[in-house]
């Protein structure tokens, strides 16, 4: 008894600490991702406090940390830049997309995320990083933020000559420490905050003249319900469910990843639904959507994190922040969120699969950069759906390749030593063995081989080394053994798979073909057709 107390205490003191650790450096961030969003810094705090909160008190990883990311930021930035006048729309956005979010976990909709295909994934995270670097050029620059991929890249020149030495000055300092502060040091004090509140002292010291974010309110936002007109509506809804999707699969990523450290196993569908829950009253109080953050996930369970206090210890914490220091945030200069943002985008980028890049097949490579160049120059949700369809177009493409058929040569050879069963039985028996998957995109080349095999009085068609078969091969089948029918020639199906003797039961197939031409072996059905040939 003594010693379960004494977990119980060691367990909420490392949620506790876990909790805070994961505050510290979720603030900067939060600040962070608020400005790049085009929402404000304190819209990004309210998101992290109230999406980190819910989402930790009912979703369904116990160790992970949410609050805004860098994918659903730069998804919040376009609708910000859509609707530039109406942040009732942007918040209303957020509120369906957790509305989303709910009906996909009670739909048991979280388990289909693990099967989005890694390149798609790959190309996306990195495409994300490079949309966040690329946006923060200008903030770095000393100069206002453009929404616009594009229209960066076009003004890079004028951007240029237009900087703020002073901003830029300040935005190299933080990537500096960002990027080269020794890991040791960090286990103490998170290089993002320590670039916070180290160059933001430097600029009031020195008196720069420099953008900085704007006032946050030392109090929480009253609760309100985003009104917008049906036309408005009805334009918002598909964003939102981009929105949703890319929440589900950014928080089940890292999902994945507490698992992979604490060695347990999390509920994909609760987890959806809790950050459903958390983005809905993060949406309804200001703040803007988020997600599961990996890098806090990681720091929380690293710091003794184990159970859902920890995330809830965090957004505690960053409201105590809000509270008791929100008036000093308008010192912070923009060059420095942009700074942490640019480590942010770096980070993001997958160099798991940069690494084998040389190596990796072809098809999981033009895969990875289509979805790459679609998101960051046109649109984050048609880069996944259609990557998810390109990826499973050349999948087809390559299990059908896979799919073999054998034949016999059809005409008899004399003087032969071959004791086939289509030379003994002089071709009135032939057989057809199948290998690989029979599905749609192989059924062109099963039916084409049709005219090799009529002119024989008994067709055996061994399925034993059929993997799986889909509807259009079944119909294929049946066609086959209809054609072969009008020709008098008498179909033998050889299948010893009972899932696949099911499907073909239950779509009629088998009631075509008849019971007693329904085999388990290939045996069978050879001294079947000989003894009534």
């Amino acid at each position: 008894m003594e010693n379960s107390k004494k977990n119980i205490f060691w367990n909420i003191k490392g949620d506790i600490f876990g909790g805070i650790t994961a505050g510290v450096i979720a603030l900067p961030l939060a600040l962070a991702f608020g400005v790049a969003s085009g929402a404000g810094a304190a819209a990004g705090l309210y998101g992290a406090i109230f999406l980190g909160f819910f989402a930790a008190l009912f979703g369904g990883t116990p160790t992970q940390v949410s609050g805004p990311t860098g994918p659903m930021t730069v998804v919040i930035a376009g609708i910000i830049a859509t609707h530039p006048n109406n942040i009732q729309a942007v918040f209303l956005t957020i509120i369906l997309a957790g509305l989303f979010q709910i009906l996909f976990g009670l739909f048991k909709l979280g388990n289909l995320i693990k099967y989005v295909p890694y390149p798609v994934i790959s190309g996306f995270m990195s495409g994300i990083g490079m949309i966040i670097i690329i946006l923060q050029l200008n903030p770095l620059l000393g100069l206002p933020s453009n929404g616009s991929i594009i229209n960066s890249l076009k003004e890079t020149i004028t951007s240029l000559q237009n900087t703020n030495l002073h901003s830029l000055l300040l935005g190299a300092i933080t990537l500096a420490i960002v990027f080269f502060m020794p890991k040791k040091w960090q286990r103490f004090v998170p290089a993002p905050l320590t670039a916070l509140v180290i160059v933001t002292i430097l600029s009031i010291v020195l008196g720069f003249n420099v953008q900085t974010i704007s006032d946050i309110p030392a109090s929480l936002p009253s609760l309100s319900l985003p009104m917008v007109s049906w036309d408005v509506l009805k334009t918002l809804i598909p964003i939102a469910l981009t929105l949703s999707i890319l929440g589900c699969v950014d928080s089940l990523l890292t999902s994945l990843v507490a698992d992979s450290v604490t060695k347990t196993k999390h509920k994909s569908n609760k987890e959806i639904i809790g950050q459903g829950i958390g983005n809905i009253v993060a949406g309804l109080f200001g703040g803007i959507a988020g997600a599961g953050a990996t890098m806090r996930t990681v720091v929380n369970i690293k710091a003794g994190g184990r159970t859902r206090i920890s995330g809830i210890v965090h957004s505690l914490f960053l409201l105590v922040i809000l509270i008791g220091a929100a008036p000093l945030a308008q010192n912070i200069p923009s060059a420095v969120l942009a700074g942490i943002l640019i480590k942010v985008g770096v980070d993001i980028v997958d160099y798991k699969f940069l690494k084998v890049l040389r190596n990796s097949p072809k098809r999981d490579l033009a895969v990875m950069v289509w979805v790459f160049f679609v998101t960051v120059f046109y649109d984050l949700i048609f880069a996944v759906a259609t990557g998810i369809v390109l990826s499973s177009i050349l999948f087809a493409i390559s299990v059908a390749q896979q799919f073999n058929i054998e034949i016999n040569d059809t005409h008899k050879i004399e003087d032969t030593d071959d004791d086939s069963v289509e030379t003994k039985s002089k071709y009135a028996i032939r057989t057809l063995d199948i290998q690989g998957v029979l599905f749609f995109g192989s059924s062109s080349q099963f039916l084409s081989t049709i005219d090799d095999v009529l002119e024989t009085k008994y067709l055996i068609i061994n399925c034993q080394n059929v993997l799986n078969l889909d509807i259009s091969a079944s119909f294929a089948l049946e066609d086959m053994i209809a054609r072969t029918k009008d020709k008098d020639t008498e179909v033998l199906l050889v299948v010893n798979n009972e899932k696949i003797t099911n499907k073909l039961e239950q779509l009629g197939v088998l009631n075509v073909l008849g019971d007693k031409n329904v085999f388990y072996s290939k045996e069978e059905a050879v001294n079947y057709a000989e003894q009534h040939l």
